[in-house]
């Protein structure tokens, strides 16, 4: 092989002695010819420290490193990690050449992580190491191993990606720069005949993955990774761009190719203008889609790969595109199908499975073809019963979809009618004579796939009580059936979850299930998880879907209970377990209900063991003697996986909770800890705790079930929290016990002789050499504060000395928790010291703020402003929580601090225009201001509406009307002590900030501001809820209507979500029943009746003006450009335009669709749109008129693409405002 023979340099693995090829031989003989033989090297380096680690270097990594001589590979042999690969030793390291030397490519960082990127010595020192990488030997080879390989050279690996990462790596330090692609070494895969899969099946790949060039077997074939083997004139520039998305080429080079298919995908016969044909340097002229697709299928010697995206392709085209042929022609593209289908009956299967849904799709909306299903089974006949089936199972899930296709609703349901419900029967028949036809073909997962999908048309008691469900369990004894077997009796269940209905049903079901308990065992003993997974499947979605019938007949049903809890306890790996999850909670759903007593009394034994279990599988991984520090091999997603798993089961305790006591499950941790200190306690140590796990879990446990607590349990708790603070000094042990403690605060202030021990033992928390301990400490002491408020309200003064002892410590968010913490201990305040406490914490919080302030003043202390943002959000939270309770007659002494730091805080606003983290705080604080003290703000009203005034125009910053909104909601007209006059003046700021907006769209495009928009139009929301009279009626409105038509220009979605919510709103007011807010008690919640026929009028007039440019931009969106969560809203605006004005808005769709770009809407589409939406009108469905539109706009976006040059009439016009 070239790649090897001609290589200078050349990496190879070093292989272990048994599951992969050996390469001992390769290396051998590479070094006796004098080549440079480099071998992989997994580094752990001690310089990656945690909490310094530079951004983008991975905690393991991959290296090359040289070998010397064929005695230094001998001394690799013998020294083995711990999977038995052979390893250089690390002592050699400083010796060997590593490429690439991660360590001395971290540009800009000192050993500890340290950026300083902005330096000119950081900038010197980065192009010394980007120059010395560059100077490193290049690879010509890279020999790599994997677990399996497919025949288009793709590679399974072992799941860690350090040969992609270190691919990457060396990409960007040999190639990005130089952009020589050839510089990228050559990828060779070496196989054993059983690591590569069968010419039908293939491994799926990601973005990131790295093709192999070539694939050795151990039969000595070679695969190369060419896809294309024959070219062909006609679809040769497809397959070269095809080539191109599987190749290693540059980003750039795959972009157009992927640009080029997907307009290749949307081409149509008559329509070659404008289009272009891939290659790798010229643009000609692009085949269309629906005869090269059929070229390529037919053509033999082409790469499976390339028929796959054939196939594909053809489907979209039959999918969405059917319009483009005459009608005349479906008959003919029918029997073409068919013909390809024969072809590949026997394989590949992806092809098969693609033509299998081109043909349903077209069987669906080709309505003159009768004979469906006989026609198919005819001409692929005995020969061809395996893709019949596949083709039976694949026409129920086409027509589910069918709002795909286009047909109307009502042709959609007749044709449903026709091909599912009118074939049903038959189709029964059918399967039953095949299931009878041989042993295999009763285990078929053809079968058992087609019998799933007809399930949504055959009744499950047919099946039931037929052959085919004695096929479906028998199917789960045969390891190739298995999968599919379960999937199919899982989806009987599901038939059945009406149990009332189902309940004969269920009966003949439920002893075939429990016959298979003992699988369960078998399953767990041999270690088969695949089979354990799928058993623990089977019961635990039969008991959600039988919970209710369980509860009603405990002793009939309660085996299955017992498979599942037995599904959940021998689950060693915890790898099906959370299949069970729902079950337990659904099942408790139930058996709490008081007219479940007696299912909850028999069952109150299985959830006590389940507790145990649950505590059980609550155990961080590792043996005595594991790396604690890297409990999961350095995979830091199945580390967050495990946590997540572990509050999951958090939740089962807690469901445990509440159907047996409390105080028993808490007792059974409670033992677990006795147990452990019994056992382990006397041999701890500072340095070493024994079977930490154990004692981890049970505190988990604890925590878990902390919340579920009453104030007045008196049985478990008060012997269990004095342990809780004696926990050893161990990391993950001292971080769970505060965790816990944190969760028991509401009980511990209705018991304050526990209190003084707790708090010691979370504030010692504080001094912990972890981090994630001293942030357990904030959250907890957060907790502490919040619940023992009056407990600790003497203690205010200390707290206040340990707050400032710790503050500038601690981590922002753990600043944040303390804070609110001690701000409820404030709170707790008699009313004549609130002020005092108010002013003792605060003040040294302004004076830090005011420091930095200072120092951030140049703009080029990023740190310092960051810092100034953090102290505003410290004081906010202050706000928050200091909220006396004092009569509107009374001051308010939180008020009158407020009154001090407002001049502050204005100065800060006014010096940090440019710095959006300031200014949101500031905002968030005003904001917070308002709505802790609402009316009480009343004397501060007036400098805080004219500093948001000002902040706006001066920053140009959203957060000034976010904080605007929320003034207007507390003084609206109606609210409680606010007088129409204050009322007045407040819709007349509002009008100022709004006014100010309109300027700000005048002079800059929408695209510039995307958050001013999005919090302007929730501004304008609310203001026509509360102030619609003032609104409707002002001139400023129509420009307010326009400023929301130029932001549907937008493409993100929180602006335009905002803009079309206002626009909904806005047009909701030429109805009768408008959205609208009152302050009367009374008719809170009830609908107005009636609107104001002016409001309707002022809405319409603003329409005759609007409504066609209205229109044209929410399709023009709808079309091209809305994101898809997007559409609801929009065709809600639709809607309301044609409630209001029905024949107008159908005449502005009408000129809207005749704008689109030539070409690309048939006349007989467009005619039928109108058609369809005239007879709506006339029937007085609106609502159907929406979804025509809807259908008609998703087909249209499916086929088009928006045009380079630009939608031509119904491109935007910029926003312009005189006002």
């Amino acid at each position: 092989m070239d790649a090897y023979t001609k290589a200078d340099t050349v990496s190879i693995y070093l292989s272990m002695s048994r599951g992969e090829v050996s390469t001992s031989a390769i290396v051998k003989d590479a070094l006796s010819k004098g080549k440079q033989v480099y071998v992989p090297y997994l580094q752990n380096e001690s310089w990656l420290q945690e909490n310094s680690q530079p951004k983008g270097v991975p905690r393991k990594y991959m290296e090359m490193v040289s070998l010397h001589s064929e005695e230094d590979y001998c001394r690799a042999e013998v020294n083995k990690d711990k999977w038995g690969i052979p390893s250089v030793e690390p002592e050699s390291l400083g010796q060997r050449i590593k490429i690439p030397d991660w360590k001395n490519s971290m540009s800009g960082y000192d050993v500890n992580g340290n950026g300083d990127e902005d330096g000119e010595s950081s900038r010197h020192l980065r192009m010394q190491k980007e120059n010395a990488q560059q100077q490193q030997p290049r690879l010509d080879t890279i020999i790599m191993p994997g677990l399996a390989f497919d025949r288009g050279c793709r590679r399974l690996g072992h799941g860690k990606g350090y040969y992609d990462t270190f691919l990457k790596k060396y990409h960007d330090i040999k190639i990005a720069k130089s952009k020589d692609a050839r510089m990228m070494p050559k990828l060779i895969g070496l196989a054993l005949n059983e690591q590569v899969l069968p010419q039908e099946q293939e491994i799926p790949i990601i973005e990131h993955d790295w093709l192999l060039d070539a694939l050795l077997v151990g039969d000595g074939s070679v695969i190369p990774t060419k896809m294309v083997t024959t070219a062909t004139a006609g679809f040769g520039p497809v397959l070269s761009a095809l080539s191109m998305m599987q190749s290693n080429a540059e980003r750039e080079e795959k972009s157009q190719a992927h640009e080029y298919l997907e307009k290749f995908q949307k081409s149509v016969c008559d329509h070659h203008d404008g289009l272009y044909m891939w290659t790798s340097t010229h643009c000609l002229i692009q085949p269309e889609a629906w005869t090269t697709t059929h070229s390529i299928l037919s053509s033999q010697g082409l790469a499976a790969e390339a028929k796959l995206f054939a196939a594909t392709t053809l489907k979209g085209k039959i999918t969405y595109d059917l319009d483009q042929l005459p009608r005349q022609s479906l008959s003919s593209l029918r029997d073409s199908l068919l013909t390809l289908l024969t072809s590949f009956q026997s394989g590949p299967r992806p092809i098969r499975t693609q033509l299998c849904v081109c043909l349903a799709n077209l069987a669906i909306q080709m309505t003159e073809w009768k004979d469906v299903i006989q026609l198919v089974g005819s001409t692929l006949g005995n020969s061809g019963l395996d893709c019949t089936l596949e083709f039976l199972k694949v026409l129920p899930e086409e027509v589910t979809e069918g709002r795909r296709i286009n047909l109307t609703e009502e042709d959609l349901v007749d044709r449903t009618k026709e091909l599912l419900e009118d074939n049903a029967k038959n189709v029964l028949e059918l399967l039953i004579r095949y299931s009878q036809s041989s042993v295999s073909a009763s285990s078929n997962t053809q079968l058992l796939e087609c019998i799933s999908s007809w399930l949504r048309e055959i009744p499950v008691a047919d099946v039931v009580t037929s052959p085919l469900f004695d096929a479906v369990v028998n199917a789960l004894a045969v390891d190739n059936s298995f999968e599919a077997a379960v999937d199919c009796m899982c989806t009987i269940l599901r038939d059945t979850r009406e149990v009332d209905e189902s309940i004969e049903i269920i009966q003949l079901i439920y002893p075939r299930l429990v016959s298979l308990k003992p699988k369960i065992a078998q399953a767990a003993e041999s270690n088969d998880q695949d089979t354990y997974k799928g058993y623990t499947r089977l019961f635990a979605e039969a008991g959600e879907h039988w919970a209710v019938l369980i509860a009603r007949l405990p002793h009939e049903f309660g085996g299955l209970v017992a498979a599942i809890l037995e599904c959940c306890a021998r689950d060693t790996d915890r790898e099906a377990i959370s299949l069970t999850f729902l079950f337990w909670y659904e099942f408790k759903q139930m058996i709490v209900l008081d007219k479940y007593r007696e299912a909850r009394a028999i069952f109150a034994g299985a959830f006590a063991k389940l507790v145990d279990v649950m505590i059980k599988h609550l155990q961080f991984p590792g043996d005595e003697g594991t790396d604690e520090a890297d409990l999961f091999d350095g995979d830091l997603e199945q580390e967050e996986k495990f946590r997540e798993f572990r509050h999951q089961m958090g939740d089962v305790l807690k469901d445990c909770c509440e159907v047996i006591s409390v105080t028993e499950c808490l007792g059974k941790a409670f033992a677990l800890i006795q147990q452990w200190i019994a056992t382990y306690g006397s041999q701890a140590t500072s340095n070493n705790v024994p079977h930490w796990q154990e004692l981890e879990a049970s505190l988990f446990g604890m925590r878990a079930m902390g919340r579920m607590v009453a104030p007045d349990e008196n049985i478990v708790l008060p012997q269990v929290i004095p342990l809780m603070v004696q926990i050893p000094n161990h990391e993950k042990l001292r971080f769970q016990a505060i965790m816990a403690l944190g969760r028991y605060t509401e009980w511990t202030s209705q018991h304050p002789e526990f209190l003084q021990p707790q708090l010691n033992f979370v504030m010692a928390g504080f001094k912990h050499e972890s981090r994630e301990v001293v942030k357990a400490a904030a959250l907890a002491f957060r907790f502490f504060g919040t619940d023992c408020r009056r407990l600790l309200a003497d203690h205010v003064t200390q707290l206040h000395e340990f707050y400032e002892s710790i503050l500038d410590s601690l981590p922002n968010i753990s600043q944040g928790e303390v804070t609110e913490g001690v701000a409820c201990v404030v709170s707790a305040q008699p009313l004549n010291e609130i002020y005092p406490t108010f002013k003792l914490y605060c003040d040294p919080i302004i004076q830090r703020m005011m420091t930095r302030a200072d120092k951030a003043k140049s703009g080029k202390d990023e740190p310092a402003q960051l810092a100034v943002a953090d102290y505003l959000q410290l004081l906010t939270i202050f706000i928050q929580h200091v909220q006396p309770h004092v009569p509107p007659s009374e001051e308010n002494p939180a008020i009158t601090y407020c009154q001090e730091i407002l001049p502050v805080m204005s100065a800060i606003a006014e010096n940090f225009t440019a710095c959006v983290p300031i200014l949101e705080r500031v905002c968030r604080c005003w904001r917070s201001m308002v709505l802790s003290y609402r009316t009480a703000i009343l004397p501060l009203l007036p400098t805080l509406a004219q500093q948001l005034a000002t902040g706006f125009v001066n920053s140009r910053q959203g957060c000034f009307l976010w904080a605007t909104d929320s003034v207007l909601r507390e003084f609206a007209n109606g609210a409680e002590f606010v007088d129409a006059n204050t009322s007045q003046h407040i819709y007349d700021f509002f009008e100022q900030q709004a006014l100010a907006f309109l300027r700000i769209m005048n002079d800059l495009p929408p695209g510039d501001l995307p958050d001013v928009i999005e919090d302007f139009f929730r501004l304008l929301i609310d203001a026509l809820i509360y102030y619609h009279t003032n609104l409707l009626h002002a001139p400023i409105c129509s420009p307010i209507l326009s400023a929301a038509i130029s932001a549907l220009t937008l493409e993100q979605e929180p602006p335009l979500t905002a803009a079309l919510h206002f626009l909904r709103d806005f047009l909701s007011y030429g109805t009768a029943h408008p959205n609208f807010s009152t302050f009367d008690d009374d008719e809170l919640g009830v609908p107005r009746l009636n609107n104001d026929s002016q409001a309707q009028a002022s809405v319409k007039n603003l329409l005759i003006e609007h409504g066609e440019v209205l229109t044209q931009r929410i399709m023009t969106g709808m079309m091209f450009s809305f994101p898809r969560d997007c559409f609801p809203d929009a065709s809600g605006v639709l809607l309301a335009l044609f409630e209001i004005m029905p024949e107008q808005s159908a005449m502005w769709v009408k000129g809207t669709i005749s704008m689109l770009p030539a070409g690309t809407v048939k006349q007989g589409e467009a005619e039928r749109l109108m058609r369809g939406i005239g007879q709506k009108l006339q029937e007085g469905e609106l609502r159907k008129v929406r979804v025509l539109l809807q259908d008609f706009t998703n087909g249209y976006r499916r086929k088009n693409v928006a045009p380079r040059e630009g939608l031509g009439r119904l491109e935007a016009t910029r926003f312009r405002f005189s006002g």
